[in-house]
């Protein structure tokens, strides 16, 4: 005979003892339900499962933990549903059998609390579902005996989260997001660094109105079975990306004298460490949901809202990726998979190598993180190899192998020039890759000569312009540059720019490889050689007249050299005084 409900009152009792000290078991008026689940102390390292409502647990290995549900009334649906997070799990649903002395309906004394708890946590009671394994598994019955339900969960690989949802109305709740007919996550396109996914919108939100937002996870693992697995695998501080050290900030500099002494080699030294590869770390405050590949979990997570196409993209060609569809519910964040899918990104299309002739100048253009590969192979015997190279705009990373040996690896730019061993029917290779700011233009030259002249001009290490605050005038700016020891013909141009014309319209020109031959006539100021034997005076100025009142001009200087190939200095903003 089964015992009366009011036992179940003295069986509340205990599992409170047994579980957290005063606590109170969940009610299932809605309102008053939300505000208990938000309460942390209230299921704090409790054994109660309230009805309704995904809790979270954790089970240190071989060390077993038990839950406990009440169904207070015969004929009752019930569902418990266990989602292992990190690893498989052991786990068993029975119902316990009630002691008789705890009836209601029984005559004398009843025993002392402590007897009663030792005879419900010592009774085995009828199993009634058992489960071994990671998926998301269910046990669901749509009439079920009134009584103490226990849930024994085990993990015998290793300490492991899972999450555990109980309910006796699981019609009406629905906390996870319900899977389409056909719930399988398809690749729609493919490329060397997209794949482009589609899946089923769930019936959740599209026919019943729930909120549901997808999730997609990208990994080169496996796929994964529930959304706090992947959580799991990510851990407390890969969630979220590093933001990028910002781009290239050459501080403001200013002449001490006349001579452009420490302030140009100090710039060189924030050139070369603007190049860094590291990576400032960021507050809280500036993490995103959007996961990024590259931590060590090499897990990507992405909220995308309620669309069901999505396109990853920022992958790595030639590589095998796991896709996996998440939809989380909203109000209550519960989590349903799709069924995952994998695909192989394409192959890196075949590059067309850029056959390099003795003494020719050859202009390549590299895309942004894009590669470019060139070929020297010189037609007699040779002792070195002079190889010539002017990086137009951002720095290029180059490699050179002979015969396969690498002989040479590093970030070039500006102009630069470098000698090579060479051998008898040797072949030379040229690596050039781009940088992660954007394109860049360049000038290649290799030659076998052993003597002749420089295809480009040489350049000072600064090449920055300095204009004069005390020698300007309504009509006229006094600016000065570097030069060196080699004869050369500099050429200064200038244009008038509008007000607010600032440091990023200068770097859209600032080609180095837009020579003088694609400037106007009319802004032409004047031609002239110069040179100094002693590098501490190789500066020269000039005034540029003719100018209007309170105007902005952009002041260029070219050096040609002797091959006619110019390379242009930094350019310099001006501007006149507006009362004299």
């Amino acid at each position: 005979m089964r015992p009366a409900l009011g036992c179940l009152g003295v069986l509340l009792l205990l599992l409170l003892v047994l579980g957290a000290e005063g606590q109170k078991l969940p009610t299932r008026d809605e309102g008053l339900f939300q505000m208990q689940i938000r309460d942390k102390a209230l299921f704090h390292d409790t054994s109660i499962i309230p009805d309704g409502a995904e809790i979270s647990g954790y089970l240190f290995l071989d060390t077993p933990k038990k839950y406990y549900f009440v169904v207070e009334e015969d004929n009752t649906p019930l569902s418990v549903t266990v989602t292992p997070c990190d690893t498989p799990l052991e786990w068993r649903l029975t119902l316990q059998e009630l002691p008789e002395e705890a009836s209601g309906e029984a005559s004398g004394e009843p025993e002392p609390l402590e007897q009663q708890k030792q005879q419900v946590t010592t009774s085995e009671g009828t199993e009634l579902f058992f489960y071994k394994g990671n998926d998301v598994e269910s046990f669901i019955s749509a009439s079920s005996p009134s009584g103490l339900y226990q849930l024994e969960v085990f993990s015998t690989e290793k300490d492991s989260s899972f999450k555990v949802y109980a309910s006796t109305t699981p019609e009406s709740d629905q906390p996870y997001p319900e899977l389409p007919y056909d719930p399988r996550v398809d690749v729609t396109a493919l490329g060397r660094t997209t794949v482009t996914l589609a899946w089923k919108p769930t019936p959740t939100g599209s026919l019943m109105g729930q909120p549901v937002q997808y999730c997609v996870v990208v990994n080169k693992e496996h796929n994964f079975k529930s959304l706090c697995a992947v959580e799991a695998k990510m851990g407390p501080d890969d969630g979220f990306m590093a933001a990028p050290k910002p781009g290239r900030d050459f501080s403001p500099f200013d002449f001490a004298h006349f001579g452009f002494g420490p302030a140009g080699n100090e710039l060189g030294k924030d050139r070369s460490s603007s190049l860094s590869t590291k990576r400032a770390p960021v507050g809280k405050a500036a993490r995103s949901y959007a996961t990024k590949l590259g931590r060590s979990s090499d897990i990507q997570k992405l909220c995308i809202g309620n669309k069901n196409i999505f396109t990853v993209s920022d992958l790595k060609p030639d590589t095998q990726y796991y896709f996996d569809v998440f939809a989380v519910h909203a109000a209550t964040n519960a989590s349903t998979a799709y069924v995952g899918t994998f695909a192989r990104t394409k192959e890196e299309a075949a590059q067309k190598t850029l056959e390099l002739k003795d003494g020719k100048v050859a202009d390549v253009f590299v895309r942004r993180r894009g590669s470019r590969l060139l070929r020297f192979t010189p037609v007699a015997s040779h002792q070195r190899v002079t190889l010539h190279v002017h990086v137009c705009l951002d720095a290029v990373q180059l490699q050179v192998r002979r015969d396969g040996k690498l002989l040479l690896s590093q970030t070039v730019e500006g102009v630069r020039q470098f000698q090579l061993r060479g051998r008898p029917k040797a072949k030379y290779q040229i690596r050039l890759r781009g940088s992660r700011r954007g394109a860049s233009s360049l000038r290649v030259l290799a030659s076998t000569r052993a003597a002749g002249k420089q295809p480009f001009p040489s350049l000072p290490e600064d090449t920055r312009v300095k204009a004069f605050d005390r020698l300007r005038t309504c009509d006229s700016v006094t600016v000065a540059w570097l030069g060196t020891q080699e004869r050369n013909k500099y050429c200064v141009y200038r244009r008038e720019v509008p007000p607010g014309y600032g440091e990023e319209q200068q770097r859209r020109e600032r080609n180095q490889c837009a020579g003088p031959e694609t400037r106007r006539k009319a802004d032409k100021v004047l031609c002239k050689y110069f040179h100094s034997a002693n590098l501490q005076r190789a500066v020269t100025t000039e005034t540029v007249a003719g100018l209007e009142p309170g105007k902005s001009y952009l002041l260029d200087v070219y050096v040609v050299g002797h091959s006619g190939h110019s390379v242009k200095y930094q350019s310099k903003l001006v501007k006149t005084r507006k009362n004299c």
